[in-house]
C-alpha cells in the first residue's frame, strides 16, 4: 500500500510508493564515458608548472562559466510589476585534489578534511562580505547530476544577494515549530531518530546520517551534527574531522551498494546574519536553525508529477534503504 508522508520541516508531502519498491541493484546506473587525465583541467591547475610539483592539496578558482558576477548594482528595481537585480554573487571551484580521482568516496579521509577546513574558511570569508545574503556548497557527481564531462573530484560555492527559497522554507518551518515548542525541530527529529535507529545509517560520535523519514528519492541521506548550531562555520576541530568521516563512509556506501551511482551533496546552513540587515526568520535562528549535509543519488528522474505538485515519488522505503547502507555483505 502506497504511503504518504510529510516533511515536518517544510510541511512538503512524499509518496512512498512501496508497490513500486526497488532493491539496490534493480536502479539502472548510466555510466559516463571517463575523461583521459590528460584533458582535465583541473590536473593542471593543481600542479605548479614550473616545478612540475603538486601545489596546494586542495585549491579555489573562479568559475570559467560564472552564473554570478561580482560587479553591478546590487540595488533592486521594478520594471514594470517585476522587480530586477543585477546578477552579482561569487562562483567558485574547489579543486579537491591533486590527483586525477573522480569519485569523493576515493579521497583519503584527510584529504575530506581538508576539503571541508578550506570550505570552513571560505565560506566564514564570505559571510563578513555586505553584500551577500547566503552562501551555498554543493557537490555534482557524475553526468546525470550536473557534473559535464570533468571526472575530477570539485565541489562549487556560490555566494548570493538573496537567501534561496529551499533555504528559506526550511527557517519558515524551523521557526514555526521553535515558536510553539521552544525548541529546535531537528534536534527533536534526532533524537527520535537515535531512539528508534530505523532510519540510521551511521552513527559517529559528533555527526549522524540518517535516510529522511520522507525521503524525496531513493536512498537519499542527511547528515547532521549532534550538537545544535544553526551556522556550519561554527564546528570545532573534532567535529570538523568527524563529518569528513562519516562523510567519507556514506559515500563509499553508495558506491558499494548502488555499484556508483551519480550524486548531489548540498549544505544547507543559515544566512549571514549581518547586522543591518531584518528579517523574521533571524531573530531566533541561532535556536531554531540546524545545519546539515543533504546526500542525493540520482536513481530516478523528476517528472510531470514532481513539476506539477511540487512533491516527489519514491519508490523505496527510507527504512529499507538504511538497512541496505548499514549492511557490509551484500552479495
Amino acid at each position: 500500500m502506497p504511503e504518504l508522508r510529510k516533511d515536518p520541516l517544510i510541511d512538503r508531502w512524499v509518496i512512498i510508493a512501496t508497490e513500486r519498491a526497488k532493491r539496490p541493484m534493480e536502479f539502472h546506473v548510466a555510466r559516463d564515458e571517463p575523461l583521459p587525465e590528460g584533458a582535465c583541467p583541473f590536473c593542471v591547475q593543481g600542479t605548479d608548472r614550473s616545478t612540475g610539483q603538486p601545489e596546494e592539496t586542495v585549491r579555489i578558482v573562479p568559475s570559467l562559466h560564472p552564473v554570478l558576477r561580482r560587479d553591478g548594482d546590487p540595488s533592486r528595481r521594478m520594471r514594470g510589476m517585476y522587480q530586477v537585480a543585477d546578477g552579482i554573487g561569487v562562483h567558485e571551484v574547489l579543486i579537491e585534489s591533486v590527483r586525477h580521482i573522480s569519485n569523493a568516496a576515493d579521497l583519503p579521509v584527510e584529504q575530506l578534511r581538508a576539503v571541508l577546513g578550506t570550505l570552513l574558511t571560505r565560506m566564514t570569508e564570505l559571510a563578513r562580505d555586505p553584500l551577500f545574503r547566503y552562501a551555498l556548497w554543493f557537490k555534482n557527481y557524475g553526468a546525470l547530476a550536473g557534473a559535464g564531462g570533468i571526472q575530477h573530484a570539485h565541489s562549487q560555492v556560490i555566494a548570493t544577494p538573496v537567501t534561496p527559497l529551499r533555504v528559506k522554507e526550511e527557517l519558515v518551518g524551523a521557526r514555526r515549530y521553535f515558536a510553539e515548542q521552544q525548541r529546535c525541530l531537528i534536534c527533536d527529529l534526532l533524537r527520535q531518530e537515535q531512539e528508534s535507529q530505523v532510519r540510521v545509517v551511521a552513527d559517529f560520535p559528533h555527526m549522524i546520517a540518517i535516510c529522511p523519514f520522507a525521503s524525496r528519492f531513493p536512498f537519499e541521506m542527511w547528515i547532521l551534527p549532534k550538537r545544535h548550531a544553526c551556522d556550519f562555520t561554527t564546528m570545532s576541530a573534532t567535529e570538523l574531522s568527524d563529518l569528513a568521516s562519516i562523510l567519507k563512509h556514506v559515500l563509499s556506501r553508495l558506491k558499494t551498494v548502488l555499484d556508483d551511482p551519480p550524486y548531489n551533496v548540498l549544505l544547507h546552513t543559515a544566512p549571514f546574519r549581518h547586522p543591518t540587515r531584518k528579517s523574521g526568520y533571524w531573530k531566533t535562528v541561532e535556536q531554531n536553525y540546524h545545519w546539515h549535509l543533504e546526500l542525493i543519488p540520482r536513481l530516478t528522474r523528476v517528472a510531470g508529477f514532481e513539476w506539477g505538485t511540487g512533491s516527489y515519488i519514491n519508490p523505496t522505503l527510507p527504512e529499507e534503504a538504511a538497512t541496505y547502507l548499514r549492511m557490509t555483505d551484500h552479495g
